[in-house]
C-alpha cells in the first residue's frame, strides 16, 4: 500500500468527520483493507506522523494535540486546529 493511498484515506476520513471530531487509525486501516486491516496500522501511523509534521492533520492523545515525533500509545487523527 503506497503512502499516497494511505494519506488520501486519512484526509478523506478526517474531512468527512469534520472539525472537532477525530478518527481512530484503525478506521483508516479498515478503509484501506477491511479483511487484513491490522497489517496496515504501522504504515498508517508512519504516514500520520509525516502528515502531522507537515501540518496536514493533528495527532491527538487523550484528546490533546501531541508532538508527532514524540508520542506513545493510543492516538486519534483530526483536522488541524486553525489559529485565530
Amino acid at each position: 500500500m503506497s503512502p499516497e493511498t494511505i494519506e488520501a484515506s486519512i484526509l478523506r476520513l478526517v474531512e468527512k468527520r469534520g472539525a472537532g471530531k477525530s478518527v481512530d487509525p484503525a478506521e483508516v486501516a479498515k478503509d484501506l483493507e477491511p479483511d487484513n486491516w491490522n497489517q496496515h496500522l504501522r504504515p498508517v501511523r508512519a504516514v500520520a506522523i509525516r502528515m502531522a509534521a507537515a501540518g496536514k492533520i493533528t495527532i491527538l492523545r487523550k484528546g490533546k494535540p501531541v508532538d508527532p515525533e514524540d508520542f506513545k500509545g493510543v492516538y486519534r487523527l483530526t483536522l488541524p486546529v486553525k489559529a485565530g
